[in-house]
């Protein structure tokens, strides 16, 4: 501590704190194509799930609770309380203790930071653990990047002290990128006349690669969240948000941003983004994008057309308006600092 009510940091974490959500932007852009294809769309749905500006929200609130509860949050929003489980969906999440290590490493030794660029630091890390370790740098690029977000928002002694434990069976352990990805593409079969069917065709919907009996069943052009809710088993007792099937939802009308997903494989099997579901999500906060099949959906609203493999938040709620509110309002007081 340095001070009362003060913690001190690192010269790399104080580097990290004076990034703005559009650096970690470009960073992450700049990586995607040197990342392997079974963790692009994972990566890219961690930072969705776990996004800069709620959290410095949160932090520079007076009162965080309030701020919560203004914004509808429910669930588990705060990184701090997930460091090892939060990326569990990520095939690079195996190598989780080793990369752990090494960003802390990094953070500690690191006393020039601003000579590089952010998307370089990951690169270096990411570099020497795949030379240490005999691992594709590919596979560890995503992760690694997961990485300095988690060290950026929980601080180094939080990210030190977490026990870096796997969430990953045996069977999923043993699978390589390659059986994954052609999994996640792998469609249900229909039957021998199977070319003949059209609306009554079923497709699978996997919530959770790691778990077998994380499945349930989906007709042609049904609503994922309709669908996750003919699966009868208590999850109540898994997320308190549950209470028809795994996927957590109370509207149905994409008016409370209760049911969004990360979509790993499958998007283009979705229906198109209609407008309303285009805007609330805005106003959601979880994406902004013209993408016609984005990788994170309101699961009231897309339709199935073949088998997709989803990820479900652990949190929701309501900021879009909120951090544009913010904005602009910074952008005012800046104006005027100028004048």
């Amino acid at each position: 501590m340095s001070a009362v009510g003060t913690v001190s940091h690192t010269i790399f974490e104080s580097y990290l704190n004076r990034l703005t959500k559009e650096d970690w932007s470009t960073a992450i852009a700049g990586l995607l194509p040197s990342i392997h294809a079974v963790d692009q769309n994972a990566t890219q749905i961690w930072f969705a799930f776990f996004p800069l500006d709620l959290f410095l929200a949160l932090q520079e609130a007076e009162d965080p609770r309030a701020l919560a509860g203004k914004l509808l949050l429910q669930g588990k929003y705060y990184l701090k309380d997930q460091i090892d489980s939060s990326h569990h969906f990520l095939y690079g999440h195996r190598y989780w203790p080793e990369v752990r290590r090494a960003v802390v490493d990094y953070a500690e030794s690191n006393t020039a930071p601003d000579r590089a660029e952010l998307a370089d630091h990951i690169r270096a890390v990411a570099g020497r653990l795949s030379q240490a370790k005999n691992v594709d740098v590919s596979l560890l690029t995503g992760i690694t990047a997961v990485a300095f977000m988690t060290l950026r928002q929980v601080g180094l002694a939080a990210l030190k002290a977490s026990p870096g434990t796997i969430f990953l069976d045996q069977k999923r352990a043993r699978k390589s990128p390659d059986q994954v990805l052609r999994e996640r593409a792998r469609d249900d079969s229909q039957g021998l006349f199977g070319f003949l069917r059209t609306t009554d065709k079923v497709w699978t919907v996997t919530f959770n690669e790691n778990d077998p009996a994380a499945r349930f069943k989906m007709m042609h052009l049904q609503e994922i969240a309709s669908a996750a809710a003919t699966d009868r088993r208590d999850w109540s007792k898994v997320d308190e948000r549950c209470h028809e099937g795994p996927i957590p939802v109370q509207c149905r009308s994409a008016s409370c941003g209760t049911c969004w997903v990360g979509v790993l494989g499958g998007a283009e099997k979705l229906t198109a983004v209609a407008p309303r579901e285009r805007r609330q999500m805005k106003d959601f906060g979880y994406i902004d994008t013209d993408d016609p099949q984005p990788l994170i959906r309101l699961s009231c609203q897309a339709q199935g057309t073949g088998a997709v493999s989803i990820v479900i938040p652990p949190w929701n709620g309501f900021f879009g308006k909120f951090v544009r509110q913010r904005e602009r309002g910074r952008g005012a007081e800046a104006a005027t600092a100028q004048e």
